[in-house]
């Protein structure tokens, strides 16, 4: 890498955790950054100067990195961290006036390539960002995924694509452009009622959509449509191009054409390839859209939901008497027959992200992944952390629970249950419509917050249908407060998942999903609340009582009826006696 900075006059050079599509799980054609560096977390940042080597990543990935990055000179930037420079403040304070730093703008959204040339211009830094040099360096590159594309259909779809189509024209409309370009995999997929699986656990596919007044135009590998399908895109005015044909197809649009396009969720490489046109900038009409699902949406993921339940109560049961047994069970073997269980129920497709089964000191790396080479057998006393889900024809499903292996100590049961009340805090509140997802999140810290503790992640992200399982625009965490777009809305699905970690000891989250669902109406506006849409048991033998109030003991038996009389229906045997026992009243 250096040797090509070098011969074109680059200083620094940038490699994010992105593709030219912006995802958050990449194919492995673009995961760059894991290949430079080793570390393979979703979400970080490499920064590679004559003298340096950094890696910027949040805390979910700290414990990981440390790991990961053992033995090379990168040095972890603990971004977020007190005393520690933001990448482009780095460059700013590091790097002297007229040098270049570069990076390839096919991997940089519109919105952050601005931000870092304004902060580069402000201290006489220059920016290249038409700079690939991974082409030279890379020559064992995997190729693009080719998988199939098939269409998400009838019961399991409540709109056409004509009406999804229509709804976004209609907001297309309203801001006065003629043309809208999305780069945004789940958006693609969402509109046209198509899916795929060129990514890891989101079922979408490597494409672009320009959508006009009356045609769309999809840039995909043709070769991963069957000719059905096809004939049956072009007869809806949806033509047909080849994927990397996306930039001459927008040099072909006429000059001075006004067009719509989301500068977080597009690439700066892409946008020079519209430099004739006129560009308006404004989040995709198809995020909001696709956040907030339909009624008949809503009744198809409750249906997934007690599937993906059935299929957990099927899981514990065997992993509780495994454990009786003096089975050896590590935390690979969870992955395994948790994965088994789901497979087992109607509609499954696949997980919806790798399972993260973390005993002990392992549940305290918020991401930790188990691998054949490197994991833990499940022995002694302790806490194990099973964060999981799937991904079904009739919705997305994401799920934490901790379980007691052995004996569990006061101190873990004090901890478990601080974090189980702001999850049942959470759980339990009620906001005006609109109100900013991002100022939820003190509801769930308060009770960690008054004891003097905290944790580095969200407590809640957007849930896709049958999508991506991390999706927007809203999210709950205080850190996304300025981001304009985060108002909560009916039909909005997110995860409600609070934690604590203590590094090298043991981790705790809990998570739900929950649904934006209308609570009432009076002279002060319209209110919403959450419908819990999860159904596993919350284990209570990690509880310490004395720390619940009756408010919060009723609700956790409410919820517990709830799944017990919901599942019951779907299991039997040894499955069916553990959920009537984990269910029982505290």
């Amino acid at each position: 890498m250096r040797e090509q900075m070098t011969k074109r006059g680059i200083d620094a050079y940038i490699i994010p955790s992105a593709d030219p599509h912006l995802s958050e799980y990449l194919p492995e054609h673009w995961q760059a950054r894991t290949w430079l560096s080793g570390f393979d977390g979703s979400a970080g940042t490499l920064l590679v100067s004559a003298q340096f080597a950094g890696l910027w990543t949040d805390s979910r990935y700290w414990e990981q990195a440390l790991a990961q990055l053992e033995g090379s000179e990168i040095v972890l930037m603990r971004q977020g961290q007190d005393g520690v420079p933001d990448l482009n403040d780095w460059l700013c304070s590091e790097l002297q006036a007229g040098m270049t730093v570069g990076a390839d703008g096919f991997t940089l959204s519109m919105r952050a390539a601005h931000d870092l040339q304004a902060a580069l211009e402000g201290v006489s830094l220059r920016f290249s960002w038409n700079e690939k040099l991974l082409d030279n360096i890379w020559p064992d590159r995997p190729a693009l995924p080719v998988e199939a594309v098939y269409e998400h259909e009838v019961p399991f779809v409540s709109q056409s694509r004509a009406d999804k189509l229509a709804l976004v024209r209609k907001q297309m409309a309203s801001l006065g452009t003629q043309w809208h370009l999305l780069s945004s995999l789940d958006d693609i997929a969402w509109i046209l009622n198509l899916r795929g699986a060129d990514v890891s656990y989101n079922p979408v596919f490597l494409s672009y959509l320009l959508i006009g007044p009356e045609q769309c135009e999809l840039f995909v590998d043709e070769a991963k449509l069957n000719p059905t399908l096809t004939e049956k895109l072009v007869a809806e005015q949806i033509l047909i191009r080849p994927y990397n044909e996306i930039t001459q197809g927008l040099a072909g649009l006429e000059d001075k054409v006004k067009l719509l396009i989301d500068p977080a969720r597009t690439t700066i490489g892409i946008c020079q390839a519209a430099a004739s046109l006129e560009l308006v900038e404004a989040l995709n009409p198809s995020q909001l859209f696709k956040s907030r699902k339909t009624p008949a949406d809503i009744q198809n993921v409750r249906k997934a939901m007690e599937a993906d339940g059935a299929a957990l109560c099927e899981f514990f049961a065997w992993f509780e008497q495994a454990m009786a047994n003096g089975e050896v069970v590590t935390e690979v073997t969870i992955d395994e027959q948790i994965n088994a269980a789901r497979a087992r129920q109607p509609h499954f497709v696949c997980p919806s992200f790798a399972t993260i089964a973390g005993f002990n000191a392992n549940g305290a790396m918020p991401h930790y992944r188990a691998t054949p080479e490197s994991h833990a057998v499940i022995e002694g006393n302790g806490l194990l952390l099973i964060d999981s889900g799937g991904q079904y024809l009739n919705g997305t499903t994401d799920i934490t629970r901790v379980v007691p292996v052995g004996q569990v100590s006061d101190s873990q049961k004090a901890d478990f249950t601080l974090v189980l009340k702001g999850m049942i805090a959470l759980s339990r509140a009620v906001f005006p419509v609109g109100f900013p997802a991002p100022l939820l999140d003190p509801v769930a810290r308060m009770p960690l917050w008054q004891q003097g503790l905290d944790f580095g992640h969200g407590t809640g992200h957007g849930v896709g249908y049958f999508l991506n399982v991390h999706e927007g625009p809203q999210g709950i965490s205080h850190r996304g407060y300025l981001n304009p777009n985060t108002g909560m809305r009916e039909g909005m699905i997110t995860s409600n998942e609070p934690g604590l970690y203590r590094p090298g000891q043991w981790g705790i989250r809990i998570e739900n999903l929950v649904c934006n669902v209308a609570a009432q109406e009076s002279e002060f506006g319209r209110f919403l609340k959450f419908e819990t849409l999860t159904l596993c048991p919350i284990d209570t033998r990690c509880i310490a009582r004395h720390l619940l109030d009756e408010a919060e003991i009723n609700w956790l038996n409410q919820y517990h009826e709830q799944v017990r009389n919901r599942l019951q229906p779907l299991v039997k045997g040894a499955a069916l006696q553990w959920l009537q026992e984990r269910t029982r009243p505290v």
